[in-house]
């Protein structure tokens, strides 16, 4: 070996030592997936390799046949992964190999609960992969060399996963990686052709370049032992480029826990080939689970890109729309440029024609897991639900389609569970409705009980209750679905269509006419609390309530406004009140103007209270409230 120079031995990342514990005591339930991961890290190392030389042809170094090489010594008990990928420089090396360098490593390590069965389906998430090499090495060494630097400035890392690691500069001739595994005692049988060849084809036979394990001889006694002879032992082509016919669902989803960094299957896919103007393969994965940095816009995300089989990009983000950027998968074009850049596919209309196919058959797979597995489809939507609700505003094309996959809570259910659909619930609506009715709030427990149900309830309509605080935005864009218009049932002047009998309504014209005295009273004693006082439609049991202005914003919005910093516009709510309630008889009876006004104070803030807000002068209300029941018991 090259003598070493420029030795010294540094500390692991805290994340790394708690990660190296749970490694070594077994949080893998299969240990034959290390191999797994450094076939995958390599794999990625050589479509770095590829990617880089395509303006750097001399990274090639004259050696562009690209191949993983997988060995063992059964006498030395090591088993040695190779690749003539883009190699590490010693910064690499450290960075990469030292650290979790990747976003979310906070929220990784606090999701670490030490249950191992959870714990292990945290780690695909973080790209930690190498690391599991210590499941099975109680020794692991690293001799390394990044393209294009000196032969001289190849690079050592060594550890035995106990909170340190050595690391020098040696000679290395050949640019890429070599990982040296010493096994520990007990795990012998991975020293072992048959069995890392079994291993290979479980796990990595969609790997899209050559994985070659020495040929096996069997000499006879005395007979000279042949030079070393290799053999590939994957298919070593592109999973998408085969037909669909020749493929296993195991594949597909190995194929995914390589591309996607993840441990468990995924819910869907779709694996696609289109011909005639346009010519792409496309291979699209839906996660059984959400990224930690799901909501972290700027995070990396996007298909890996291939052009004629050649990787050219890890994070192509200009292929789907980003209520889409949980979506996993490649996308293979003959119509593209190998020297393709970000800039150019921001503005290629060939993508713009990609993108728009793509969506679509994103979305026709949600539909299909949708209507086939709905259980899966609930699953889904729990992690991702809220990232679909992103779609109306950013998709209008697609708007429809959206719509028909989003899920609500409502009052038909039982619980918060947002299982509803659209369809579902036109499906089950009134005769004669013709609107989709549905209530914000902050949680679901403050809606259930909204008194702007109450008219509902008695005629039993169905209303849509929404409590994401995504979701007032989300109805700003979402304003009709198989023809039928949304109707926030706290908004504006409630108009039931036909929904109301002409006795019903012809009674309710009567009775605001006969109230019109009271209406002036209470609106001189709130004043410029409240835009308007009128008789309301909506209540049946609560003596009043504050429904908001057509045109104003809800409690969501001027929440999202107030939390980003932004000047949230003045507006002032209806004050609606109930003319068969006692309290209300009761207040139009008051002869006292000064009774009076403490009365219709602590109604409005009632109501306020019911609707979720908090109180602009909650001492004024208290002293009301108690000067009420000293007065009640004298």
């Amino acid at each position: 070996m090259s003598v070493e120079t420029q030795k010294e031995t540094l500390g692991f990342q805290t994340e790394v030592k708690q990660l190296l514990h749970l490694m070594i005591h077994s949080l893998y339930s299969n240990k034959e997936i290390f191999l797994r991961e450094l076939i995958s890290n390599a794999s990625d190392a050589v479509d770095k390799l590829r990617f880089e030389a395509l303006s750097k042809p001399e990274l090639l170094e004259g050696g562009a046949e690209l191949k993983i090489r997988v060995s063992y010594d059964k006498d030395a008990k090591t088993v040695t992964l190779e690749d003539n990928g883009i190699g590490m420089s010693r910064e690499e090396a450290v960075t990469h190999l030292g650290t979790i360098a990747k976003s979310g490593t906070a929220d990784f390590m606090k999701n670490l609960s030490g249950d191992q069965k959870k714990d292990s389906h945290l780690i695909g998430q973080f790209g930690v992969g190498f690391y599991s090499a210590f499941i099975v090495a109680d020794k692991v060494e690293v001799f390394s060399r990044r393209a294009g630097l000196d032969a001289s400035e190849g690079v050592h890392w060594a550890s035995k996963g106990e909170g340190e690691f050595e690391i020098a500069t040696i000679d290395k001739a050949d640019r890429g990686t070599r990982i040296v595994l010493h096994l520990k005692s007990g795990e012998d049988e991975f020293a072992d052709g048959w069995r890392l060849r079994n291993i290979i084809k479980k796990y990595s036979d969609h790997i899209a370049l050559p994985i070659e394990l020495p040929k096996e001889h069997t000499a006879a006694e005395g007979e000279e032992k042949p030079a070393e002879e290799w053999e590939t032992v994957n298919r070593a082509s592109a999973l998408w480029t085969r037909p669909r016919t020749e493929i296993k669902d195991e594949e597909y989803q190995e194929f995914y826990k390589h591309i996607g960094h993840d441990y468990e299957n995924p819910l869907s896919w779709s694996h696609n080939k289109v011909e005639g103007k346009l010519e792409y393969s496309s291979l699209l994965y839906v996660p059984a689970r959400a990224p930690f940095d799901l909501y972290q816009r700027e995070a990396p995300k996007g298909l890996k890109l291939y052009v004629q089989r050649v990787f050219v990009m890890d994070q192509a983000e200009s292929f789907l729309p980003l209520y889409l950027r949980f979506i996993k998968g490649v996308v293979d074009s003959n119509d593209l440029s190998l020297n393709v850049s970000r800039e150019i596919l921001q503005k290629d209309p060939i993508i713009d024609s990609m993108k728009s196919a793509l969506t679509k058959r994103v979305l026709d797979m949600l539909e299909k897991l949708a209507k086939n597995e709905p259980e899966q489809y609930k699953s889904f939507w729990k992690n991702f639900g809220q990232v679909m609700k992103e779609g109306p505003a950013e998709d209008f094309a697609n708007k429809e389609k959206i719509a028909g996959l989003l899920r609500f809570a409502s009052t038909q259910g039982s619980d918060a569970e947002q299982v509803v659909s659209l369809a579902e619930y036109l499906a089950r609506a009134k005769e004669g409705q013709d609107k989709i009715y549905y209530l914000t709030g902050e949680k679901y427990e403050a809606v259930k009980d909204s008194p702007h149900l109450e008219v509902f309830r008695k005629k039993g309509i169905e209303v849509l209750l929404l409590t994401d605080r995504i979701d007032e935005w989300l109805m700003s864009y979402l304003t009709e679905f198989d023809g039928k218009s949304f109707v926030d049932v706290a908004r504006g002047d409630l108009d039931l269509g036909n929904l109301d009998s002409e006795e019903e309504k012809k009674e309710a014209e009567e009775v605001a006419k006969s109230k019109e005295g009271l209406v002036e009273r209470i609106k001189a004693s709130l004043g410029d609390a409240v835009s308007e006082v009128r008789v309301s439609h909506r209540l049946t049991d609560s003596p009043a309530i504050l429904a908001i202005g057509e045109q104003d914003l809800g409690m969501q919005m001027r929440q999202i406004l107030e939390a980003s910093g932004q000047k949230v516009p003045d507006s002032k709510p209806i004050f609606e009140f109930n003319p068969a309630h006692p309290l209300i008889e009761k207040l139009d009876g008051e002869q006292s103007e000064e009774r009076f006004g403490d009365l219709s104070h602590i109604l409005f803030d009632q109501a306020a209270l019911a609707a979720g807000d908090s109180l602009k002068d909650p001492a004024a209300y208290v002293r009301r409230l108690n000067k009420l029941l000293v007065e009640l018991s004298v």
